[in-house]
């Protein structure tokens, strides 16, 4: 079930990086990193977090799919 993310080109698009992110999230920057290799899914407070850094939708930030169990 993975959550896919648009989390580095919006941070490209404010022109922040992984630490300033990360301080204005109040998480680490291994935890900005890891949500962008999609290696980590955060916490609705984080994601909620981040749409109000961002200005977007939840949506514009994150997208899930689900896994076809046929293949």
């Amino acid at each position: 079930m993975p959550l896919y993310n648009t989390l580095k080109v919006q941070r490209a698009k404010l022109g922040i990086n992984q630490t300033e992110l990360s301080k204005m999230c109040g998480v680490s920057r291994q935890t900005i990193s890891s949500i962008e290799r999609g290696e980590y899914n955060p916490s609705i407070t984080l994601v909620i977090k981040l749409a109000k850094i961002f200005d977007v939708a939840i949506e514009e930030i994150f997208s899930y799919e689900e896994e076809n169990e046929d293949e």
